[in-house]
Parts: structure tokens; sequence; C-alpha cells
């Protein structure tokens, strides 16, 4: 199938299949919506527990949740160290996956 895509608002693609490819009964315009992926959201937190492998269990904000966080590449590199009870800055995740610590407080 052959698809003709234009970009609109820089949030969705809107396509466009090709006479010849088109499903009998189907529509003959898709919309691709995709997550803005420009910046990631950054908050404060504080390290409620050290796992290995330097995985974190950190309270973000005012949540009352912990989430699963992990040292970025930079911070292991100069060997950093993060302890319980330190403040962090971490970028979660848009698709819910782990957090990523970028500084230490």
């Amino acid at each position: 199938m052959t698809l003709s895509c234009e970009v609109q608002f820089a949030r969705y693609f809107l396509c466009f299949a090709e006479p010849e490819h088109r499903l009998e009964g189907g529509p003959s315009v898709i919309k691709f919506v995709i997550q803005d992926m420009s910046e990631p959201k950054v908050v404060e937190g504080v390290v409620e527990e050290a796992l290995p492998n330097t995985l974190f269990r950190v309270k973000v904000g005012g949540e009352s949740e912990s989430t699963l966080a992990y040292l970025a590449g930079k911070m292991r590199l100069h060997r950093i160290k993060v302890l319980v009870g330190d403040r962090v800055v971490v970028q979660l995740d848009p698709y819910g996956g782990r957090a990523r610590i970028t500084k230490r407080l």
C-alpha cells in the first residue's frame, strides 16, 4: 500500500492512499497522531531507595507513588554519587518507562 503524507501542525500526519491501493469501502485518508518529543518533562524528586545497577526509586514532586530511575551517562562517567535522601532532577519518559536522573542538587 502506497501512502503520500503531509505534515499538519507538527502534531499529526495526514496520509492519502493511492487510488489503486485503496480498500473497497475503506477510508482514503488515514490520520497518524505523533507525540511531541521535542522536550522531555523535567521534574525534581527525592531518592527513596538505592537499587543494584545504578537504579534508584525516586519520589517525584508531590506524587504519592515513586518511580524507577537510572543514572544518566554523564553522571556515571564523572562518577557522581547519589545517596538515599538526595534531591535530584529527573527526566520522565513520555511512554511511562524508567526515568533518567540527570542532576544531583
